[in-house]
């Protein structure tokens, strides 16, 4: 085995583990026995990768805050395919930004993927590996699921499926539902991503390889599954069902600005009376021009005071009211009348004695 003895002994060294615990209340050669430790292993290697699905959701939101920039450098582009590329290459660099990072869990997790393979195709050769010695490894070849056997495929020929007590039609029902619900929840989970959860009004390369990886990832499974033990399609069954709720909850709870996710969670708040922000906002900008438009009209009159301090226009208008004496007024006429009978007797006095 090589190099990869140290995965091999940590994968069977876990499963012999939850094969122990689930002994304790089923039969130890059932496939309840040994299937749900294979669920408990994925369970746990899944705990282990929330980090690397955190760093997926945040790498999705920096894909997210880049895309006018990305819509740009389209537009600016869009006649020259190689460097538009070049420039979006440099805009991911610059900003730290790794488009495949959604793929960092599946690529996480393929060595216990592999691993768990190997360790399945020794028992079904019932040849010890890790710390899986010959009890253990008999007692995985009588465990049955659905009557076909953990280490059995769709591949293998009557003669081989005859010494693990199965029959060729036994084994081939069983893999190939067990096949086509590990395709489908592969590409609903796709799907679902693609279409609720990204703002498709904008196509960059990261939408078009998530979009290609909808239905390669799908053909994949379904291709290669045949050649899968029914062992590793349960383990894969099971991270494709983990995969597709633990999105359906961050889409949920938590989905990316702009997308239709975005608004059905902001219609749900709105129906629940949890969001104010928009109403808020209106509001507020409502009182803000009612306010703003009372300042527009007292204007015109405060340049009209300001006018007549300095001697501007109205100056009748501006004694009358400010009570001055007449000295500062204009024209003999007007001061007169606004002077009264005191200013008009001593104009005609003085003229006497010239």
């Amino acid at each position: 085995m090589g190099i990869f003895n140290p995965l091999y002994d940590v994968v069977s060294w876990i499963i012999v583990q939850f094969h122990s615990l689930y002994s304790l209340v089923f039969d130890k050669d059932s496939g309840w026995a040994w299937g749900l430790s294979i669920v408990s292993l994925v369970v746990l290697i899944r705990i282990c990768l929330i980090p690397l699905f955190v760093k997926q959701i945040k790498s999705t939101r920096n894909m997210q805050a880049l895309q006018p920039k990305m819509k740009a450098i389209q537009e600016r582009y869009k006649s020259d395919k190689q460097r538009q590329s070049e420039e979006m290459m440099k805009l991911y660099k610059e900003t730290g930004t790794n488009p495949l990072s959604s793929c960092l869990p599946i690529l996480a997790q393929s060595p216990f993927f592999f691993a768990l393979f190997h360790v399945l195709s020794y028992i079904a050769k019932g040849q010890q590996v890790g710390v899986i010695h010959k009890d253990l490894v008999g007692s995985a070849q009588r465990a049955h699921i659905f009557g076909a056997p953990l280490a059995a495929k769709f591949a293998d020929s009557a003669s081989t499926l005859h010494k693990l007590g199965a029959t060729l039609t036994d084994v081939r029902v069983v893999t190939v539902i067990m096949i086509v619900l590990m395709s489908a929840s592969q590409f609903y989970t796709q799907r679902q991503l693609m279409t609720k959860n990204v703002d498709m009004s904008v196509k960059t390369p990261f939408m078009q390889q998530q979009k290609m990886l909808m239905y390669v990832f799908p053909i994949m499974f379904a291709v290669f599954g045949i050649n899968f033990p029914v062992g590793v399609l349960i383990y894969w069954l099971t991270t494709n069902l983990w995969t597709m709720g633990q999105q359906m909850f961050v889409i949920r709870r938590n989905p990316t600005p702009g997308s239709l996710a975005f608004t059905e969670r902001q219609e749900r708040l709105r129906a629940k009376g949890k969001l104010q922000d928009a109403p808020a906002a209106v509001a507020k900008s409502g009182s803000g021009a009612a306010e703003a438009a009372p300042v527009k009209r007292t204007q015109p009159k405060r340049q009209s005071k300001s006018q007549r301090q300095t001697g501007g226009a109205q100056p009748a208008g501006a004694a009358k009211t400010a009570g001055g004496p007449a000295k500062t007024a204009g024209g003999p006429a007007p001061k007169s009348k606004s002077s009264g009978p005191a200013g008009s007797a001593d104009k005609p006095n003085l003229s006497k004695k010239k």
